[in-house]
């Protein structure tokens, strides 16, 4: 028998999108009931303990100065943050061939870097001319909706190799291959986010910090203020309904009754709930052409980083496969080393469909190829395939299919009757990440607080 609770509002998704719209509310005076489909709280955000009590983070993690929201938020939960570890050089294998370099130029054929940087600056100025709040609004919108972003890249990147760097930095953001992106979506992220150089860069950038204790810990502590009853953990939503008084949020494990809901979740997943009544073609056609990527994160862990020793950050881009971008996810201290692999798109599908020994052995050739022979060596390995994932489906990213923003996108956040939307990816301000889902859920909570008068 389900649990009967009656709330000011009812959360669907115990996310950061979520749990930043409850945290909100309970700050306005509201008695917010959070549902969520899986055992734990945090979403796409997932902490790993090692032995010894070190944490690392096999979900979303990374933190970027201009991400300022996030930032706030942390310090407002005595969430510290701490830089990722870039001392040193990075590792390029490309065409077979590894060389090292520092910063973000490598030491690649002069064509090419010149390629890479024509690219980036018609993608910039492209990006410029893109509202991330309507980026339907755009000029020649409908156009850049049609093209796919592999579609551009063939026409604006002359070599094989500079397209093959775009295409590995593509994978890693969003989780899926150029050829199935709308470029207007992917100049929207940039947009939203300062620019495309802002998703990719470490120092300055997206990837710049990361959490004490790992990103999950924003996700726990948000949680625990919302007290006791205030979740309902391991129960999925199969049905929303809404009439003159209110919303009735039926689950596995409850039945919330509240005067408005927030659905905060990849708007893919969206499609899994029915709603009575439904929320208008419109918006059930933008979930239905809008699919999570795909990304696999291998996390394997050695004594001490041998890496820092050898003079290399423990960055590394490899268009060898299956892991094409790597980081040190150390802890704080340095100790155990920790390296974090990423494997995208139909890649980390194929890969997932592998024994698990032959998977790590794969992943582990591959951080041999940038790192040496240790690296085929470690302690520990684990992995987190984010596409097989129940109630993600995928990730990092939920992104709408060519031609689907310029024709459902003004549904992403607009309310359906009672019904508000959140998640990362309704976020105007860097959409896809963290802060974007933090902003979202923020401004949902504002949108039912002015919608019921409680803000007042």
């Amino acid at each position: 028998m389900a649990e009967r609770r009656e709330a000011d509002v009812a959360v669907v998704g115990a996310g950061l999108a979520g749990l930043a719209a409850a945290r909100a509310l309970a700050a306005a005076g509201r008695r917010a009931v959070v549902v969520e489909a899986r055992d734990r709280v945090g979403g796409r955000t997932l902490n790993l303990e090692l032995d010894g009590g070190a944490v690392v983070e096999i979900g979303g993690q990374w933190v970027g100065p201009t991400q300022t929201r996030l930032l706030a938020l942390a310090a407002e939960l005595g969430v510290e943050t701490f830089p990722t570890h870039i001392e040193g050089r990075n590792v390029l294998d490309l065409g077979g061939r590894r060389s090292l370099y520092r910063g973000t130029i490598p030491r690649i054929s002069p064509a090419v870097l010149l390629d890479v940087a024509r690219a980036r600056r018609r993608f910039d100025r492209l990006t410029a001319s893109v509202p991330p709040e309507a980026p339907w609004e755009a000029p020649d919108a409908v156009r850049l909706d049609a093209l796919t972003l592999g579609a551009w890249l063939e026409r604006n990147v002359r070599t094989a190799r500079a397209r093959r760097l775009f295409e590995i930095a593509v994978g890693t953001v969003w989780g899926m291959p150029p050829s199935q992106m709308s470029l207007l979506w992917a100049l929207t992220c940039a947009a939203s986010g300062g620019g495309f150089d802002a998703l990719v860069d470490t120092e300055g950038g997206a990837q710049q910090d990361r959490f004490a204790g790992g990103s999950q810990e924003l996700s726990l502590r948000m949680a625990s203020e919302l007290g006791e009853g205030a979740l309902v953990l391991g129960s999925p939503v199969r049905e929303i309904s809404q009439d003159a008084g209110g919303v009735t949020v039926i689950a596995a494990a409850a039945e919330v009754r509240a005067r408005r809901a927030v659905v905060a979740m990849a708007p893919d997943l969206t499609g899994r709930i029915g709603f009575d009544p439904e929320p208008g073609g419109r918006r059930r056609q933008l979930a239905a052409r809008m699919a999570s990527g795909a990304l696999t994160k291998c996390t394997a862990v050695y004594a001490e980083p041998f890496w820092r020793a050898e003079g290399l950050s423990g960055e590394g881009v490899s268009d060898a496969g299956p892991v094409e971008t790597t980081f040190d996810n150390s802890p704080p201290g340095g100790s155990p080393g920790v390296l974090v692999g990423f494997i995208p798109g139909p890649a980390a599908v194929e890969h997932a469909a592998l024994p698990a020994s032959e998977r790590r052995r794969r992943a582990l050739g591959s951080l041999a190829r940038l790192f040496g022979e240790d690296a085929r060596h470690p302690r520990a390995y684990f992995e987190q395939a984010w596409g097989e994932e129940r109630w993600s489906a995928g990730g990092p990213v939920c992104s709408p299919a060519p031609g689907a923003l310029t024709a459902y996108g003004d549904e992403l956040r607009r309310p359906a009757g009672r019904v508000h939307w959140a998640g990362a990816e309704t976020s105007a301000v860097w959409c896809g990440y963290m802060e974007g889902a933090v902003r979202s859920g923020e401004r949902a909570a504002a949108e039912v607080l002015d919608a019921e008068g409680w803000g007042a």
